[in-house]
């Protein structure tokens, strides 16, 4: 299976791909890293902010003015972690770290856009947008079924300029049109919801350098999340209740989102919970019901 996948939950998406054994499809930062050397450096968020002009410096160069946004240069495992903002000068003095930087603060709509590259070229385009809950943690996430052309625009002359060799997929996070991060990689939360034949593009961008889908139905599908409070130590629910859960209607696949065999501190969740569950559906009513019947087993 071509596609690295770290969490075993993810795995039911890739299964039955088929593609080259020697071809390696990113799903982790750490390895879009490691395996893009010459493109890893959109990792550096400081660098991603000074490319677009927006007044940032690491922690050490006091801010000009107040409020900003605080967060690591540079973080690989994701989930917000260390991500704060800073109100004034007594707030940026209490949290000056080492290895972080501070930015403008934006404002607007924050969207997370898919991207197929060929060369620096963008050939293909989702966007998402999450509702946010707390703490760090989204209630859902909407995978819309249109374009946006003004964010289109936008993110493809930058990765033109700063990514003209790049072959693959791209991630890209942005707050009022203004990318605040990027990532190498295919997003795998929710590759179900996307048009059918796109696993099999993807393949052949990574294994022949070409994207080829057929136009087909984009549909708006939903990401909802389940959380619980930190703390705690979960287990997963049985194996047929997933499953009764997975055929409701309208719900097209179920992800338990933790290790049962490993401390629930160990795992990198946001402040204001933990993960346990996700489903992917097409209809929100039914998302939600869904969710409700395991938050029921959680005891959440």
């Amino acid at each position: 299976m071509p596609f690295c996948e770290a969490d075993p939950w993810r795995l039911q998406y890739f299964e039955g791909v088929d593609c080259p054994r020697d071809v390696r499809i990113p799903t982790e930062d750490p390895d879009g890293y490691q395996w893009h050397p010459g493109e890893r450096r959109i990792y550096d968020k400081l660098f991603v902010a000074e490319s677009q002009g927006l007044a940032c410096a690491p922690h050490g160069v006091t801010p000009p003015e107040f409020p900003v946004f605080s967060k690591p240069i540079i973080n690989l495992r994701g989930m917000g972690l260390g991500s704060r903002v800073l109100r004034d000068l007594s707030d940026y003095e209490r949290h000056l770290t080492a290895g972080h930087f501070w930015m403008t603060l934006l404002e607007g709509e924050h969207v997370s856009t898919d991207v197929a590259v060929l060369e620096g070229r963008t050939m293909w385009w989702r966007h998402c947008r999450g509702t946010p809950a707390i703490q760090g943690t989204f209630d859902r996430w909407l995978i819309e079924d249109g374009r946006r052309p003004q964010l289109e625009a936008y993110v493809g002359a930058w990765v033109a300029r700063h990514l003209g060799d790049y072959t693959g997929m791209l991630n890209v996070e942005t707050i009022g049109e203004r990318i605040i991060e990027a990532h190498l990689r295919v997003t795998d939360q929710w590759p179900d919801l996307y048009e059918a034949g796109w696993l099999e593009a993807v393949v052949g961008l990574y294994a022949r350098g070409e994207w080829r889908l057929a136009p087909g139905e984009r549909r708006a599908g939903y990401s909802i999340a389940l959380f619980g409070p930190h703390g705690r130590e979960y287990r997963h629910p049985p194996a047929e209740l997933v499953a009764q859960v997975r055929r409701m209607p309208h719900v097209s696949s179920v992800q338990i989102t933790f290790h049962e065999d490993r401390p629930s501190a160990s795992h990198a969740m946001p402040p204001g919970g933990f993960r346990l569950a996700v489903v992917n559906c097409f209809d929100l009513e039914a998302g939600r019901a869904a969710r409700a019947r395991l938050a029921a087993f959680f005891g959440v």
